[in-house]
């Protein structure tokens, strides 16, 4: 059965500019042709499709969804399982959450504190918002 670019774009949540950038990157492949030019495409597009989103849900980019479904990938290059990339992206995912969570914990010091204005609580001793060590690390 073959597909219109409209009716997989819809059928796998995406919109048409999605499936042509992908396209573009090589996620999916060229689609074959019909006489009249348009682009036609089998089940397994949407089936892709589905693949690609839900793995960008989980953080993957499209860089890393690429090698995983080895998309063109070389023969003497060794593909990364998926398991070794999912412990890797928890890794990183780990790291967000406990950076987000330090986040969390200063500003409900701030809140606790009273901080109402940000200049004089830079300027008070007991500020719980750590300006210097803030200002040093997006500075890296």
């Amino acid at each position: 059965m073959t597909l219109r670019a409209g009716e997989v774009a819809s059928r796998a949540g995406v919109n048409l500019e999605t499936l042509r950038y992908y396209e573009r990157r090589g996620i999916l492949p060229e689609p074959d042709r019909s006489l009249g030019g348009h682009r036609q495409y089998d089940d397994g597009t949407v089936l892709v499709l589905q693949v690609v989103k839900a793995a960008q849900a989980l953080g993957f980019s499209l860089d890393e969804i690429a090698e995983l479904m080895d998309i063109g990938s070389h023969a003497h290059r060794r593909r990364p399982h998926l398991a070794d990339s999912a412990r890797a992206k928890l890794v990183q995912v780990r790291e967000k959450i406990a950076a987000l969570q330090q986040i969390e914990a200063t500003l409900q010091q701030a809140i606790d504190a009273g901080c109402d204005d940000l200049t004089v609580c830079a300027l008070e001793e007991n500020c719980p918002i750590p300006f210097p060590s803030i200002a040093a690390a997006t500075s890296t």
